[in-house]
């Protein structure tokens, strides 16, 4: 593996761990409710766990209910229960034709909850970061031990991915700083 490789791999899979907190981001509550936060659920359609998605119109009707329409009525009631059992914070209410959720405005210590929780959750992702710069600081060692690469080249190599790390860190820093805005503004 030359350098070059090394630095792709290192950014890339730096790349992808900001791409997953995003992803994790999306499924915490804000002020305005999302359907984003059904995306873990999974119904039993047929014998088979399906995206809730892929079996129901997912809307959002105002800031605060999520409207779910199923695209075969013997859905309502595995729908009804895939959420009860997801515990998400909201009872689902069942019409006989739709599911509503209603979600109440959320208190300070909610936010402030859900706030801690992002902070988890960016944490867990600089910790992922941290472990791409090892992996690819063993990658330049390796090559060091090789006698691939000089001790110069290995430590001018090691300082390329420890700026790609900062520049990484600093992204998911300004990430976290936007969502938890978004978090407690009411």
């Amino acid at each position: 593996m030359e350098l070059e490789e090394i630095y792709e791999e290192t950014q890339m899979m730096m790349d992808e761990s900001i791409d997953a907190l995003k992803r994790d981001y999306k499924t915490l509550r804000t002020g305005k409710v999302s359907t984003t936060i059904l995306d873990g659920i999974r119904v039993d359609y047929y014998g088979t766990p399906t995206a809730l998605s892929q079996v129901a119109t997912v809307l959002t009707t105002d800031a605060t209910t999520i409207s779910i329409s199923p695209w075969e009525k013997p859905m309502l009631q595995e729908i009804e229960r895939a959420i009860s059992s997801a515990n998400i914070g909201v009872n689902p209410n069942n019409d006989g034709e739709t599911i509503k959720l209603f979600f109440p405005p959320m208190t300070v210590e909610q936010r402030h909850e859900i706030a801690k929780q992002a902070k988890s959750m960016t944490d867990h992702a600089k910790v992922s970061i941290r472990n791409n710069r090892k992996d690819g600081n063993d990658e330049i060692k390796k090559l060091e031990k090789d006698k691939t690469i000089t001790q110069d080249e290995s430590k001018k190599a090691q300082d390329t991915i420890q700026k790609m790390t900062d520049e990484h860190v600093l992204k998911i820093d300004t990430a976290f700083k936007a969502k938890e805005s978004e978090i407690l503004s009411v």
